[in-house]
């Protein structure tokens, strides 16, 4: 995911030197849809030859749970990357956008400032993956929500202050996207731990969607329209900040992990 992000930006950026303007609005929008074309249906050949592992064959039939336990390990883990999920949209999606109509940024800056966000959550998502195996899931994710709890204001003053070099702008978004990193993960393993196995690929399919569907897919109209009535540059900064302090607190529900045990801590 956060490298297709970053292959999606920087094929932007690229386009946005290489043609005019009117160019990239006749055709040269629908070039970066065209290159992906090839690589998903090499991702879908590849998902077709996947099997079951050993582990998950091996593993005993197991009595579904009730109802509603299931129902609240749904709540719970959509409230728990809702943060990663509302962040993440803002920073490396959202960026672009709001650099341009409210900042008053050029098409190129904004897309190179996307690609730099891309590049730091492409960084850190697989060290935070691998770290909270080690040191538990809750640690890394609230590290990172806490960080964009007290970041996401400063942050965008940096971006907002026309004094503020193009280099300390690049590192401040750059910073931005490793912070989601931080989140997302250790998301997806924390998510399939909330949830037997009988019933976790739709516990953990229906936790992230909700939580994506409510804090990433609103995010944009929410932001842009925010942003409109009241006329402050720092919404996206208080939404980002907001989720996340909502994320803290339902992390805050996971037990530590015991000596020998998978679940999430």
């Amino acid at each position: 995911m956060a490298l297709g992000l970053l292959a999606g930006a920087g094929a932007a950026a690229l386009l946005a030197a290489l043609l005019t303007e009117r160019q990239l609005g006749d055709w040269g929008w629908r070039v970066p849809f065209l290159l992906t074309l090839p690589l998903g249906l090499a991702a879908l050949w590849l998902r077709l030859r996947l099997e079951e592992t050993p582990a998950f064959r091996r593993a005993p039939a197991a009595v579904s749970p009730p109802g509603r336990e299931v129902a609240g390990a749904i709540a719970l883990g959509a409230a728990r990357i809702m943060g990663w999920a509302a962040a993440g949209y803002t920073f490396l999606v959202v960026l672009p956008s709001y650099l341009q109509s409210t900042l008053g940024a050029s098409l190129q800056q904004a897309l190179i400032a996307s690609a730099s966000a891309d590049l730091g959550f492409a960084v850190t998502i697989v060290p935070a993956g691998l770290l909270s195996g080690r040191v538990g899931r809750r640690a890394v994710m609230a590290t990172g929500a806490l960080l964009v709890v007290f970041l996401s204001l400063p942050l965008l003053n940096v971006l907002q202050d026309p004094g503020t070099s193009h280099t300390v702008k690049g590192l401040a978004v750059f910073g931005a996207g490793a912070v989601v990193g931080l989140m997302a993960g250790p998301g997806p393993a924390m998510l399939s731990e909330l949830f037997p196995t009988n019933v976790r690929y739709t516990g953990l399919g229906l936790a992230h969607a909700l939580s994506n569907a409510v804090f990433s897919g609103c995010a944009g109209l929410v932001i842009s329209e925010t942003v409109s009535r009241t006329g402050s540059v720092d919404i996206p900064g208080y939404y980002a900040a907001a989720t996340c302090a909502v994320s803290l607190l339902a992390l805050n529900t996971t037990p530590k992990r015991k000596a020998g045990s998978s679940g999430c801590g």
